[in-house]
């Protein structure tokens, strides 16, 4: 690892006591880095301490969340952008950003002139400079996220020392009223070895509940049962009648839970509560898309045939979990032969310091102009996780994603973001290697992504980061550009702790609890999957661009479509140099040659070429091009299929 540049000032390590409320009077880095660990500390309040964020979002409600870098920056200063200043005393926890530079990045604490931390910007994220190490911090789905906790005592001014910066999320939460020790670059062997135990931790694609069980979650007791649900009937798994904590739970139905029929309910009450806890489809719960396992973070997802939860759940006088199997008409709905683990003991809840475990499940199709809600409640609580299937109504780019997250907070916007898929950590979907396709890290993801089909989704849970609100909190998000003005159909799980119990749930009807298929599927060039034939090469730039040296043939994958018979429609343009191209599946001709070849430019949109019998074996098409004297290119733009009934 390269060395950084510190300025050190010294200062008194102090040792994380495990127990809930033995923390030390002086709140360190230690302190808050042991939060990246311990779930066992999710039920606890943060009393008056809330989270504000800087982004790059833009002001005027549009769609110019970093594009052009005017909403970038607070303010100029000495010729440097500053991006963000907060009032201590407090904690940043999250940075995130899609791009990321070589320029430097300032921290000015506590009202000082000279920076305490100075690194590049490039590497908050790149595992190369201590402390700010992998899987901690690090990239994948198109996006740069930085979890190692920057406290500070009186202030922070964090300064960008570059002409220019885009889409960037800095999340800070206050602290009001304690000791904090600021950053000051020295780490203890004890510090060391805590972050090299996180880093192990997140680093695992195998997790258990014994990751889990320290502090009030230790001393765990299993109750294991297996049994096999008939529609119709519901069977409780765990029912225990005096105080305690549910630890973890694992749930294997086998490939039961898959498929486009979600009709089997996770049912969870605490304390004889009027309204359940947990109440959703036990597919969207554990992070399935679209009727396949997509999540497998290190708190909760699918491992093997295993669906497991590691959050805590205390409980005052009593628990039930139970799952209920709906039935549906006009479907042959199997048997389902089920193993659970329930992992718990004997600490009921701390009233004063802890909340009860909630989740609020919803899928609606938000009107135009309106904000999908995750949550919506009054009290007092924090909010700790999303999972979230987002599926366009229209065919095409998934300008859906285009929407930002806001977070309303005891009456005040705390949070606003730059764009759905940065919610979640991620960057730059429909872009090779960026946000492309299912993609599972520790505490965030993208659950799925498709153009043909016009969907996809992402989770994020938050440890150190969580959302704290003392009366009220509203966390929901926009789908489209700007406006909400893309028609979609939004399911979510939201996860949060609380003090007092829901009041009302949605229903899974057997309309919600169906995976919605489109009828109309588009491929756009830039992933789809081809393989060329002999003669042929292919160059990427406002589309598909094949040169054939006489005559070849490019295959074009059409993966993800249900399987049917389909109108083929192609876009492709006509210029001087254009080859003839035909079009076949597999041995069966589609199409006649059709000339590309025109003597000025045209782009011709929707041509219909055939209809074809689709299935998992002829899941394909065939481009047959030939040079047309020295007119040797064809240009491809898009493909779309077409159901037919």
């Amino acid at each position: 690892m390269r060395k950084i540049s510190l300025k050190i000032f010294p200062g008194v390590v102090l040792l994380f006591i495990c127990g809930l409320n033995t923390y030390s009077q002086t709140h360190t880095f230690r302190k808050e880095l042991a939060l990246l660990k311990r779930v066992d500390l999710l039920p606890a309040y943060r009393h008056n301490q809330l989270i504000e964020q800087e982004s790059s979002y833009d002001r005027t409600w549009g769609n110019d969340d970093g594009f052009s870098g005017k909403y970038s920056y607070v303010r100029k200063e000495n010729a440097h952008l500053v991006l963000a200043e907060f009032e201590g005393p407090g904690v940043v926890n999250r940075i995130w950003t899609p791009t990321p530079t070589s320029d430097i990045l300032s921290f000015y604490f506590d009202g000082e002139k000279i920076p305490r931390l100075k690194i590049r910007f490039m590497d908050l994220f790149s595992g190369e400079v201590y402390p700010f190490v992998k899987p901690v911090c690090g990239n994948e789905i198109g996006g740069y996220y930085c979890y190692i906790p920057i406290p500070f005592k009186k202030s922070l001014k964090v300064v960008f020392e570059g002409e220019k910066i885009m889409f960037h999320q800095i999340q800070a939460r206050k602290l009001p009223g304690m000791d904090v020790e600021s950053w000051t670059g020295n780490f203890s062997e004890s510090d060391r070895e805590l972050l090299s135990e996180i880093s192990m931790l997140w680093s695992g694609i195998f997790p258990t509940v014994q990751n889990y069980t320290s502090g009030l979650s230790d001393g765990i007791e299993t109750e294991q049962k297996s049994f096999t649900l008939q529609p119709g009937e519901e069977f409780t798994f765990f029912d225990k009648k005096t105080a305690g904590r549910i630890v973890g739970f694992e749930i294997d139905g086998g490939t039961s839970f898959e498929g486009i029929y979600k009709d089997i309910i996770l049912s969870a009450k605490w304390d004889d509560e009027k309204v359940e806890a947990i109440y959703a489809p036990v597919a969207d719960f554990f992070g399935y898309a679209y009727g396949k396992p997509a999540m497998r973070s290190i708190l909760m997802g699918r491992q093997e045939t295993s669906n497991y939860c590691y959050l805590p759940m205390p409980f005052d006088r009593s628990a039930s979990m139970k799952l209920v199997y709906k039935e549906r008409e006009g479907v042959c709905q199997n048997p389902v032969p089920v193993n659970v683990k329930v992992y718990y003991n004997d600490n009921g809840r701390n009233v004063k310091d802890e909340g009860k475990f909630y989740t609020v499940w919803r899928r609606e199709k938000p009107e135009i102009g309106q904000f999908h809600t995750f949550m919506e409640i009054e009290g007092k609580g924090h909010y700790v996780g999303t999972i979230h299937q987002a599926q366009g109504l229209r065919p095409g780019m998934t300008l859906f994603f285009e929407g930002d997250d806001t977070t309303y907070v005891d009456g005040k916007m705390r949070l606003h973001g730059t764009g759905s898929e940065d919610y979640y950590n991620g960057g730059w979907y429909a872009l090779l290697d960026r946000w492309d396709r299912g993609i599972s890290m520790p505490i965030h993801g993208s659950l799925d992504y498709s153009l043909p089909m016009g969907r996809t989704g992402g989770y994020r849970f938050f440890l150190s980061d969580k959302l704290s609100f003392e009366k009220e909190i509203y966390h929901g998000i926009e789908h489209g550009e700007s406006g909400n003005n893309f028609p979609v159909d939004y399911i979510s799980v939201a996860f949060f702790y609380a003090a007092q119990p829901l009041k009302e749930k949605m229903e899974p009807t057997i309309e919600l609890r169906e995976v919605y298929l489109p009828s109309t599927h588009v491929y756009f060039p830039q992933l789809m999957e081809i393989t060329l034939d002999r003669g042929m090469q292919a160059i990427l730039d406002r589309g598909l661009m094949f040169t054939s040296f006489g005559q070849g043939a490019v295959r074009v994958m059409l993966t993800d479509v249900p399987e049917g018979k389909y109108k083929v429609l192609v876009n492709y343009h006509e210029k001087p140099g254009g080859a003839d191209f035909q079009v076949w599946q597999r041995q069966n001709r589609l199409s006649d040659w059709i000339p590309t070849k025109a003597a000025q430019e045209t782009f011709r949109e929707n041509i219909h070429v055939g209809d074809i019998q689709l299935t998992s074996q002829t899941n394909s098409i065939t481009f047959h091009v030939r040079s047309n004297g020295k007119s040797d290119q064809f240009e491809l733009n898009l493909i779309t299929l077409e159901r037919i009934d």
